[in-house]
């Protein structure tokens, strides 16, 4: 148990690893231009690209008081960065990398100068080319891991290798863990009975971009927990997704028969998810709680479709 500050903990994605964090026992603060309805988490509108409110936010108090506690504020054991534009497309290129590159390196800065020793930072499966790419591009091998090259060519994903590159400097200059959670296509538990986990299920033929894997949300919160509780590894790379492959074919047997062209490095698992895991089950204990078979009912239903207007058609 520790002091936590999260980083766009106002989100559906921050607020429920937020949860799992209050759940384990952690003193949270929240570093948000949003506010965050929770009565043990205190939210600090900060705007993460400004270094003088980064500073401020990870050396001040961590809850209004009066008065306030006596002596220094007591620093951060962790800092967990997930703030920033989520994709591509919701402001233009320039913003997108400069928002998100500014404010990870003014997180990762400030908590190596300020003594931090963890900081877990949220990269993407979009480092590795396929999701945003230029027209139709192939995996080089399967299973997807992180030794695989990366080579993005969108902002959002140049950005988060970019903010890869930063961490791994650090880490190696502070001799800070920093972790970088490379998260795939995050699955709320109102989605696995809607269009999107349909027709993962069903139309498995459009899902390379995502590498027919998903994460749960329930579950990153697990990965950030288990990531705060390991520690003495430097800098890593983590894909950040579920046990299992999107659909309802072996793993090697469905790639063999769309992609016969991709080598298989290695043997895999009955339904093991071509995006691997393994290496954070490995090094950080992650056990996935969420499989989306538990939830999943739609297996010969077609999903209700919505107009744009929220009409059901």
């Amino acid at each position: 148990m520790g002091r936590i500050v999260v980083t766009g903990g106002s989100g559906k994605v921050g607020g429920t690893v937020i949860a799992v964090l209050l759940e384990a026992g952690h003193t949270i603060l929240n570093l948000d231009l949003m506010p965050m309805t929770h009565p043990a988490v205190h939210t600090l509108k900060t705007d993460l690209t400004d270094s003088g409110q980064v500073f401020n936010a990870l050396s001040g108090q961590w809850s209004l008081t009066e008065p306030f506690p006596e002596g220094l504020p007591p620093r951060p054991d962790a800092v967990i960065h997930l703030a920033g534009y989520a994709r591509n497309m919701q402001v233009p290129d320039n913003e997108t990398f400069r928002a998100n590159t500014q404010g990870t390196y003014n997180i990762i800065d400030a908590a190596c100068k300020l003594g931090v020793r963890k900081v877990i930072i949220a990269s993407s499966i979009t480092v590795y080319g396929i999701s945003f790419a230029q027209g139709v591009v192939d995996y080089p091998s399967f299973p997807i891991d992180e030794d695989q090259d990366v080579n993005p060519t969108d902002a959002y994903a140049i950005a988060k290798l970019c903010n890869e590159r930063i961490a791994r400097g650090f880490a190696t200059r502070y001799g800070t863990d920093i972790y970088s959670l490379r998260i795939g296509r995050v699955i709320g538990p109102d989605e696995y009975n809607q269009d999107i986990f349909y027709s993962y299920v069903h139309e498995p033929s459009q899902w390379k971009v995502h590498g027919w894997s998903y994460t749960d949300v329930r579950d990153l919160g697990g990965m950030c927990e288990a990531a705060l509780r390991t520690n003495g590894l430097g800098f890593q790379v983590f894909n950040a997704t579920n046990d299992t492959m999107t659909n309802l074919m072996h793993t090697e047997e469905f790639l063999r028969e769309h992609y016969p062209q991709t080598p298989i490095t290695r043997g895999m698992d009955k339904f093991e998810a071509p995006l691997s895991n393994a290496k954070i089950k490995r090094l950080l204990g992650f056990q996935e709680k969420h499989p989306w078979r538990k939830y999943f009912t739609l297996w010969d239903k077609k999903p209700v479709v919505r107009g744009e207007n929220g009409d059901v058609s």
